[in-house]
C-alpha cells in the first residue's frame, strides 16, 4: 500500500513539474494570440469598433487612425513582450531589420517577425504585417486594417499570402 501510494505521488509530482518545466514557445503564443483576431472587422467602416479601438488605444491613439501597426505592437504587447508601442509602420523598423529586399545578407523570416510593404505613392513603408510561414515565393501572414483585396487601408483583420517580392523589410523584435 505504501508502495502504490508512493507510485501515485511521484507520477503526481512528476506530471505537475513537467508542466511547469516546459519551456514557453513565445512565437506560438504570438501567433495564437494574432490568430484569435482573424475575423475582427471595424465597426462602421471608419477604423472603429471596440477590437481595432483596443489595438490603437495600446499605442496611445483614438479611433479613426489607422491601425495595422497597433495591431502588431498589440499582439506583442499582449504577451507581454517589447515592442516600439507605435501607430506608425515605419517605427516598427528602425532596429532589429533580418532582412531588406534585395539584401545579400538576409536572415530567414521566422513566425511572429513582422514585415513591411513599401508604398511608393507614401515614399515609406506605409503597411506591416506578422509573419506566420515565409515560404520561397510567398508569406502567409496576419495583417489589420487590410481586406480581401490586400489594401492598406481595410476594414479588419486577414490571413493574407503575399509575394515575398512585395515585402520591403522584416523585423524581429524577439532576441
Amino acid at each position: 500500500m505504501a508502495t502504490l501510494k508512493n507510485l501515485l505521488i511521484s507520477i503526481f509530482c512528476l506530471t505537475v513539474y513537467a508542466g511547469f518545466a516546459q519551456p514557453r514557445d513565445i512565437r506560438a503564443d504570438l501567433i495564437k494570440t494574432y490568430r484569435s483576431q482573424i475575423g475582427v472587422h471595424e465597426l462602421t467602416g471608419h477604423n472603429d469598433g471596440v477590437a481595432v479601438e483596443n489595438y490603437l488605444h495600446y499605442v496611445g491613439l483614438g479611433k479613426g487612425n489607422p491601425y495595422c501597426a497597433s495591431y502588431v505592437c498589440w499582439g506583442y504587447g499582449q504577451n507581454h513582450l517589447p515592442n516600439p508601442c507605435s501607430g506608425y509602420c515605419p517605427d516598427l523598423f528602425r532596429k532589429g531589420v533580418i532582412y531588406k529586399k534585395g539584401a545579400k545578407s538576409n536572415q530567414t523570416p521566422l513566425p511572429a517577425d513582422v514585415y513591411g510593404i513599401y508604398f511608393p505613392e507614401k515614399g515609406r513603408i506605409a503597411h506591416v504585417g506578422v509573419v506566420e510561414i515565409w515560404g520561397t515565393k510567398t508569406v502567409t501572414g496576419i495583417e489589420a486594417n487590410t481586406n480581401v483585396a490586400g489594401s492598406r487601408d481595410g476594414d479588419g483583420v486577414y490571413r493574407k499570402i503575399r509575394l515575398t517580392g512585395q515585402i520591403a523589410a522584416v523585423s524581429r523584435f524577439l532576441k
